[in-house]
């Protein structure tokens, strides 16, 4: 396929009424890194099948890929190619280019024309078929935090906050403070101008708890243009803040004592047939599917962990006394539970998986709760009883370690088949090498606390 085809006048159409002269032709890997190709327009229309190497989606994070084990049977050696097709729903202009420019994300098929089992966005197409199957069409809405912080070129220096507009860098916590996001008001008005040129539904902007923290609300929508939206706002955030001489991070713990960054996915489901919300009964009150989902949640969030917490570095968000879940507890008005039910009427009851890091690829963990309780349902899994006090002083019930997780996921079989077993064993085997590579770095507490004493 290609976009000259008849598949896609309307992309062309669109090209041609933003005077489009360059194309970047992207493709999200399992870290959600932008992967892929910069063509001129001609190129783009003309091409013929464009192709990247199928590994270009399976790498870690340090663009390190296995070289052995069960990731080479799926992956050869021989380094084949994928071809791309572009999503015409996706393009949206590049508003930092000199030139008038778009980007367009791209599918990824195998010669015989079926989806790469382990690209992250053909996962999400998996899992939300298995909801179309059903007559169901599930509905997120992502809140995404992050921080902002002082240009830092030397890995070895801790982060800290960035100056803002006082020429003073935040000292204490400003939690919903209004001053507090103005101090970088030329920056976010810079970051919704260009939201709004790439037609991105971001909603709230909010500030966090830490210094430098703060948070984005996207509108309730499909789980894939979704996705799609979380990562252009990445890399739009990412180069903004650059513009601005600081630099904006997702990673789950970036400052020692300060919060962590999460990504909260709020989630429901659509009966396709009667438009009604599968969580509530006609009276109202919440329905089977609604405590099944929970329950779903409860049994295979642990598993899914690798997903959710897809870094070393993700785990020291999740400890005792951090303002994040240390366990998959239920319940209402509480955001003490890895598991939130907020306050809504019955057409917008709705679940909150609180545990997933702002790290997390938005395609594959998008994936991988919708996982979770799509087989709560099916399986018509019973949740725990609905806590009511402070979950935070509860026990731990989430892997504690990347290693711990990537166990619980290669053991569970159901998350597995709704998944796909050839996405499972890829991901688990690149994030082995990754954890592997992270092994081989000795850190400042290392050498602080053992150099002398042991």
């Amino acid at each position: 396929m290609h976009s000259s085809d008849s598949t896609f006048p309307q992309l062309e159409q669109w090209l041609d009424e933003k005077h489009v002269t360059e194309i970047e032709c992207l493709v999200p890997d399992l870290t959600g890194v932008a992967r892929g190709k910069i063509l001129p327009r001609e190129k783009f229309t003309e091409d013929r099948g464009m192709r990247l190497p199928e590994l270009v989606v399976a790498m870690g994070v340090t663009g390190e890929v296995p070289y052995e084990g069960a990731y080479q049977n799926i992956i050869p050696p021989t380094d084949q190619d994928m071809h791309l097709r572009p999503d015409p729903d996706s393009a949206c202009i590049v508003p930092w280019a000199s030139d008038p420019t778009a980007q367009v994300i791209h599918d990824c098929y195998d010669r015989n024309g079926k989806l790469v089992p382990f690209a992250p966005r053909s996962v999400l197409r998996r899992v939300c078929d298995l909801y179309a199957a059903e007559g169901w069409r599930p509905v997120l809405a992502p809140e995404l935090e992050f921080y902002l912080v002082a240009r830092n070129p030397d890995p070895d220096v801790p982060l800290t906050p960035p100056v803002g507009r006082s020429g003073r860098a935040e000292s204490s916590r400003q939690a919903y403070s209004i001053d507090a996001v103005n101090e970088f008001d030329p920056l976010f008005e810079e970051v919704y101008a260009f939201c709004e040129q790439m037609e991105l539904n971001v909603d709230t902007l909010i500030h966090e708890a830490g210094a430098g923290q703060m948070e984005i609300n996207f509108f309730h929508g499909d789980p894939l243009a979704l996705a799609d939206e979380v990562f252009y706002f990445k890399r739009t955030l990412r180069e903004v803040a650059m513009r601005h001489d600081m630099f904006a991070t997702f990673m789950a713990k970036p400052i020692a004592g300060e919060p962590g960054s999460s990504m909260h996915i709020h989630q429901n489901i659509i009966d396709t047939a009667t438009g009604r919300n599968l969580f509530s009964n006609p009276d109202g009150s919440p329905s089977r599917e609604f405590y099944w989902y929970i329950g779903g949640l409860q049994k295979y969030v642990p598993a899914a962990m690798a997903i959710f917490a897809p870094y070393v570095n993700s785990y020291r968000r999740l400890v005792r006394d951090s303002a994040a879940p240390i366990n998959i507890q239920w319940g209402g008005d509480n955001r003490t539970v890895g598991i939130r039910s907020p306050v809504s009427e019955a057409p917008a009851r709705r679940v909150e998986n609180r545990v997933i890091g702002a790290d997390a690829n938005p395609y594959v963990s998008f994936a991988a709760t919708l996982a979770c309780g799509y087989l709560g349902i099916k399986n018509r899994i019973e949740p725990q009883t609905e806590c009511t006090g402070n979950a935070y002083h509860g026990d731990y019930e989430l892997p504690r370690s990347l290693g711990e997780a990537l166990t619980l996921l290669r053991k569970d079989a159901d998350l597995s088949s709704v998944l796909g077993e050839a996405f499972v064993t890829v991901y688990t085997e690149v994030k082995e090498v990754e954890h592997a590579e992270f092994m081989k770095v000795i850190s400042p507490w290392e050498r602080e606390h053992l150099l002398l004493h042991v």
